[in-house]
């Protein structure tokens, strides 16, 4: 029989195993609690790039609609989206101010790639999560150099690549001019495209123009590159640039086969601002499934995101693939903080963030699933291409990327 000094010795040593237990459980860095997650983002609400900010207001709604379900394993999540005006010391001040004085967990969704390179380093030296650039630029994947830094969106060299492949089968005898943002946006773009025609870049290349996102007009550099003779041009631009670019070169009756990025083909921020007939043929790469397509009249997802843009955000189209980058991007983190669970640590997201093996989103095409390990942080390695119609995007032939899976509609 347990004498009585036994027995308070078993009951106490149960309560302290109940007790680390518990403790175990829980684990909070700051940003934290057992009621709240607060996580930011920097994001262009003003400035040249603020026709992106749709999809900053998008993902404000979807956390608002999920606190309103009872928010992610009982806690609601706080967004804080601090206006930069896309500019790269105005996001450092911002993103400052988010880590040190609102003690967020992690920075998720920051938009824009020169912002994003003024905030790495930062980050990274503070062991702060910046999750899910909305920047195609390679240098997020460096596990190594930034392991605090995790991509969300297909890298730009890897689209001038496919537009280049395209070309190639499609057109072998183009003459392409090509219209880049003069930083890093741009040059990845041009790289990739470059590489993809290979020894055919030198002869195929008839023309580059770049531009900065401080020049009022790029009205110059298209006739310059009307002047080369192209008959294809690449716009490795921006919105507000790709616009003008589409408008300027069907006013001078010039009818090249355009090529527009997936950071710039929007219909209702670019297209229709540029006039949708100048726009009608254009091709471009995509990784979302095409709100009007009749295609997914009877998809889950699509009925999903067209009831919630409805709800939420009802004077916003949403064929707006900005619209769709945002509700995508946020589903994802909201993925990342259930399965951080109670251990809400900034390097227990960053594991998290950083082991998402085949993970399926709402609106990516079927086929197209987040992919991330350890050693590689590429979200989505893989794209379709489509056709301009002059009222919507329609998707055409198969996936391409690193596997060549058919897609399956």
């Amino acid at each position: 029989m347990m004498s009585r000094s036994t027995a308070y010795f078993v009951a106490g040593l149960l309560c302290l195993l109940a007790a680390n237990d518990a403790f175990a459980q829980k684990k909070y860095d700051p940003g934290a609690t057992d009621t709240e997650i607060k996580i930011g983002q920097n994001a262009p609400f003003s400035g040249p790039a603020s026709s992106y900010s749709i999809l900053n207001r998008v993902q404000s709604a979807y956390l608002k609609a999920i606190n309103e379900r009872g928010g992610i394993n009982g806690r609601k999540i706080t967004l804080l989206s601090r206006d930069d005006g896309y500019s790269p010391p105005k996001s450092l001040e911002v993103v400052r101010q988010l880590v040190e004085d609102d003690q967020v967990l992690a920075i998720v969704s920051p938009f824009g790639t020169p912002t994003n390179a003024a905030i790495q380093k930062y980050l990274n030296t503070s062991n702060v999560p910046q999750l899910l650039v909305q920047s195609g630029a390679s240098r997020w994947n460096s596990p190594k150099a930034f392991p605090w830094t995790t991509p969300y969106s297909p890298f730009y060299d890897t689209e001038g690549e496919n537009f280049a492949n395209y070309l190639l089968q499609n057109k072998p005898d183009a003459k392409i001019a090509v219209l880049y943002q003069s930083d890093d946006i741009g040059r990845d773009y041009l790289k990739g495209l470059r590489e993809g025609l290979g020894e055919k870049a030198a002869a195929m290349i008839v023309k580059e123009a770049s531009y900065q996102t401080t020049d009022p007009t790029i009205d110059s550099q298209i006739l310059i590159l009307k002047d080369s003779g192209a008959d294809v041009v690449f716009l490795a631009a921006q919105n507000k640039f790709t616009a003008q670019a589409i408008r300027k070169i069907h006013e001078l009756g010039w009818k090249p086969q355009l090529l527009l990025t997936s950071i710039a083909n929007s219909v209702s921020g670019v297209l229709a601002p540029a006039g949708l007939e100048a726009a009608t043929g254009a091709i471009t790469t995509t990784i979302y499934k095409v709100p009007d397509d009749p295609a997914w009249t009877d998809d889950k997802g699509m009925k999903d995101y067209l009831s919630f843009m409805k709800e939420n955000l009802p004077g916003n189209s949403p064929n707006d693939i900005t619209a769709i980058t945002g509700y995508a991007a946020i589903e994802v983190a909201a993925e990342i903080l259930r399965r951080s669970g109670d251990e809400l640590t900034r390097a227990n997201v960053l594991k998290q963030a950083t082991n998402l093996k085949g993970l399926k989103v709402s609106m990516l095409i079927n086929g197209i699933t987040i992919q991330t390990t350890p050693e590689n942080y590429a979200a989505i390695e893989q794209t379709r291409f489509a056709k301009f119609d002059g009222k919507n995007w329609v998707l055409f032939g198969e996936l391409v990327g690193k596997t060549q899976l058919i897609s399956k509609r």
